[in-house]
């Protein structure tokens, strides 16, 4: 019998996107087992808590890994990713690329996290056309503005986005 295939999927996920929803999705038919790691970092101020985003995030993906057969968990960190993954027992590191401006930085990510854990090999995963440009950046900035975000996150995403940015009148 063959060990557990276990890939790392870190991000800030503030908010989670449909970007995210398909690197998931892709990563979840490729290992046994998914870990998805909110990256907390205490000198930013994000949208979500912490918290909030691990609940969206079980929502989203949760059905996505039954689907695909693999096993979800979902976590936060704050240490070196090749440190989470490891700590996780993940051998692949789950990056997902729009273009090549994510593919530059991604793969000086690589070389770096290659040296710091040989044992942990990056996968890059590249986004649909339809969601190349998502950013979490600009779904919360359009959300803010009181823009339409519906075509760039879940449902479950869209529903905290709206409660969080309802406007007065």
């Amino acid at each position: 019998m063959s060990a557990m295939r276990t890939a790392f999927y870190p991000g800030s996920f503030d908010p989670p996107t449909n970007g995210h929803v398909e690197v998931a999705r892709a990563a979840a038919r490729l290992v046994d087992r998914l870990v998805v790691g909110v990256g907390v970092h205490p000198g930013k101020a994000p949208l979500f808590a912490p918290a909030e985003r691990l609940e969206m995030l079980r929502e989203i993906f949760a059905p996505i890994a039954r689907e695909e057969r693999a096993q979800l968990d979902c976590i936060t960190f704050d240490n070196l990713v090749v440190d989470a993954a490891e700590a996780h027992g993940a051998s692949l590191l789950i990056r997902g690329l729009r273009d090549g401006t994510d593919l530059d930085y991604e793969m000086q990510m690589a070389g770096m996290n290659a040296t710091l854990k040989p044992g942990v090999q990056t996968v890059f995963l590249p986004a649909s056309p339809i969601a190349r440009p998502i950013t979490a950046t600009l779904v919360r900035q359009i959300a803010a503005m009181g823009g339409d975000v519906s075509a760039f996150v879940p449902n479950a995403v869209l529903t905290r986005l709206t409660g969080r940015f309802r406007r007065e009148a």
